[in-house]
């Protein structure tokens, strides 16, 4: 048995000998609405920017899909940027702690050293402060092991939870997500509950603390390879994006000076109905069935999380109708999950389509793609080293200007 497949716009061609013919329309008609012709995804491209747009007005971000939310991260690596940092890299059940040392002097080499820390489930449900004592004395720990105990290192922060940033070193946590509650968090600023926990240990210290997003930490951990990079792409588990944007276009921060890095949190892209005429049955089933329906629609039509159970659901309708396994379904085909999404990726090649459907998109664009190593760890630790650099060449250009003021007295 041959199988043969052809996509032209919106059709898709099946052919596979020894099947009926009217078994492969219909399952043609199946995946015709998964097929979108270029001048859909091109619709879709102008409602995005549409939706960035609105996201970074003073006026309509409130109201935007997609958040668009300041970093205020100003600028990317220039490869000058070296020294020692700490990462904390907290998003799940587990956390990391990382030891990274820039050596510009060595061909721009990072070196890593790193710690996995757990977190028990009851730590995930309780008090606030013990979830951060708990994550200073496994950093304190940590500290020990590296001989880095009487060293005042600066530390990058991935904190990867809904949050709103303020400064650099200030982010409020919106809500808790991926199954922790912990009171007396929601609405308080991550930094200030970290240093306060550092300091109620009071056998170490660290230095300035910055709060990185870890699609930013993808942008930044590859930019220190290839400055010219300022996008971050994040097509994994969930979805996002980040870009450096000229601070004229950024409405809602008062400043029209310089460049900063947005975290778009386009995974809500759509949240407001505009991706419902490309939605599948299957895509709604799928979000109702999540336990934030009407929340990520765009997340949910395309990342890792979620596409398995798009294809799942297919494959159960599919079946149920006849056309796959003689109409029997199993317990595994009926059980959430039972799918998986890597399954998907061994059939397709997502990045080569990926990369061919961006030069059909933007043909005027020169478009290259870097895979970020470690961005949540690394990425962390670039976004303190350029902060850190911006910080000196601020004291420098101060300090020259106050000799000059001196020389003309």
């Amino acid at each position: 048995m041959q199988r043969q497949s052809s996509m032209d716009g919106n059709i898709c061609t099946i052919h596979v000998d020894g099947i009926p013919q009217d078994t492969l329309t219909k399952v043609e008609s199946y995946l015709k609405p998964f097929v979108l012709s270029l001048d859909v995804l091109q619709q879709v491209s102008t409602r995005l920017e549409r939706e960035l747009k609105r996201g970074l007005g003073k006026h309509s971000h409130h109201r935007a899909a997609v958040q668009m939310l300041p970093t205020f991260v100003t600028a990317t690596p220039d490869g000058t940027e070296k020294g020692d940092f700490l990462a904390l890299d907290l998003g799940g059940t587990n956390f990391r702690v990382l030891h990274v040392r820039v050596l510009e002097e060595e061909q721009k080499v990072v070196k890593m050293d790193g710690e996995i820390c757990a977190i028990p489930q009851e730590m995930m449900l309780g008090p606030g402060d013990k979830l951060f004592d708990h994550i200073a004395a496994c950093l304190g720990d940590f500290l020990k092991s590296q001989n880095l105990q009487g060293k005042i290192l600066p530390l990058g922060f991935t904190f990867s939870f809904p949050c709103h940033q303020k400064e650099i070193d200030k982010s409020i946590l919106i809500r808790w997500t991926k199954g922790f509650q912990c009171s007396g968090v929601e609405g308080q600023d991550v930094v200030k509950l970290l240093r306060e926990a550092i300091h109620r240990r009071g056998d170490y210290d660290v230095g300035s603390i910055a709060m990185v997003n870890d699609t930013v930490g993808t942008m930044m951990s590859c930019g220190y390879k290839d400055q010219s990079c300022e996008i971050g792409m994040i097509i994994g588990t969930g979805t996002n994006a980040c870009y450096m944007e000229e601070m004229k276009n950024v409405k809602r921060v008062e400043s029209n000076l310089g460049r900063m890095c947005i975290n778009t949190e386009w995974g809500g892209f759509g949240d407001s109905g505009s991706l419902a005429d490309i939605q599948t049955e299957f895509d709604v089933l799928v979000d109702k069935t999540s336990i934030n329906p009407g929340v990520h629609t765009f997340e949910k039509m395309i990342s890792g999380m979620y596409m398995g159970e798009i294809v799942r659901f297919l494959l159960v309708k599919m079946t149920k109708d006849g056309l796959l396994f003689k109409g029997q379904t199993s317990e595994v085909l009926l059980s959430p999950g039972g799918f998986e999404t890597k399954y998907i990726s061994e059939i397709e090649d997502f990045s080569a389509e990926l990369q061919a459907t961006v030069r059909r998109l933007a043909p005027e664009c020169d478009v290259t793609y870097l895979l970020s190593e470690d961005g949540s760890g690394k990425g962390a630790a670039m976004v303190t080293a350029v902060a850190q650099r911006l910080a000196r060449q601020s004291r420098l250009l101060e300090d020259s200007s106050g000799e000059d003021s001196d020389d003309q007295d």
